[in-house]
Formats: C-alpha cells, structure tokens, sequence
C-alpha cells in the first residue's frame, strides 16, 4: 500500500489504545504502522495511507475514546524518510553533525521529524518512540552543522507550539562511536 498520509493517536490507556487501534484499522482502508503499549502505561497506534483514509482512520478513532487521547496527529505528503525512521535506525552513508529533539509526546515527535527533513537537507537517522523513555519520543538527524541546525529548529518549533520540547541539540562534529547504530 502506498503511504503517503501517517495519522498518529496516543491515548492514557492500553485497553481504551487497543479498542482505538480495532475501530481505526476498520473504519478505512489503511495500513497498521504500529500498535503497542509504551512506557508510562500508554498505548499509540500509527497508521499510514492515503491522506483521505488516514484522515478518517484517525477521527474515527478519536471519536471511540475521546477522553483517554493524550496527543494525536494526522500528516500528509509525508516526507519518505519517515516511514523507515519509525521502524528503526536508517543506515547512512556519511556522518556529519548530528541533531537531536526530544519531545514529551509520540505524535508531537513525528510532527517535528517531518518537519524537520523538510525543512533542509539532512538523513533521519532514527524516530525513538516512547519505549524505555518514559512515555518521551526523539529523533536523531544528521547532515552539514547549518542543514542540522535549520533543520532541528524547525522540527522543535513543532513541538514548542504544543508546549511539548524537552530538549533540542545540535552537534557539530560527534565521536563515531556515538553513531555506531547508524554505520
């Protein structure tokens, strides 16, 4: 299937996130990205498709449980970068700065990584969703120091507007061994 639309919904409740993940995965014709508990006793589900059934996958879903819903989000023309970074670390071919932001939300997370690789010409490297954070999400970039730089402002203004920024950094020329996941 091809994805070009990611809808994201993180709720306070594994049993209100399953119920969730059965009513969205119903209601459209979209893919199941990711659907599992994650630390702090939360539970998200990601799916992926197009915009129009994502759309209607994730208001769905929003609608079954409204009050256990911490964050959610629903992107489209997503950049390709994301979809991989989500299912783990990207292997690159250079490392060059490296960019940090860390978010208090999942969905507010995935919103500053796309942002992010749009805004300039960097590599997702990883999206670290929730698990042994407590309940937090980061993402790891790399490319030129000012590529890195433009690009981890972007995606941490993201997260800014919903008060959710832990901590953004940017390092201009980090030990290879900090990048061992990514070789």
């Amino acid at each position: 299937m091809f994805k070009n639309a990611i809808g994201l919904i993180e709720l306070n409740s594994i049993a209100a996130g399953m119920d969730v993940t059965d009513t969205m995965i119903k209601t459209s014709s979209v893919e199941l990205v990711l659907s599992r508990t994650i630390c702090s006793g939360k539970y998200m589900v990601i799916v992926g498709g197009d915009i129009a059934a994502v759309r209607s996958s994730v208001e769905a879903g929003l609608k079954k449980w409204e009050g256990a819903v911490i964050d959610s989000m629903l992107l489209s023309n997503v950049d390709p970068q994301v979809f991989p970074a989500i299912a783990g670390a990207n292997k690159v071919d250079k490392l060059e700065s490296l960019g940090i932001i860390e978010s208090f939300s999942v969905a507010a997370l995935v919103e500053a990584a796309d942002a992010a690789v749009k805004a300039a010409n960097v590599q997702l490297l990883e999206i670290r969703l929730a698990m042994a954070l407590g309940g937090k999400a980061f993402v790891t970039l790399t490319g030129s120091v000012g590529s890195v730089r433009a690009a981890v402002d972007a995606g941490a203004a993201v997260v800014s507007g919903k008060g959710l920024l832990v901590n953004m950094v940017v390092i201009p020329a980090p030990s290879p061994q900090l990048y061992k996941d990514y070789i």
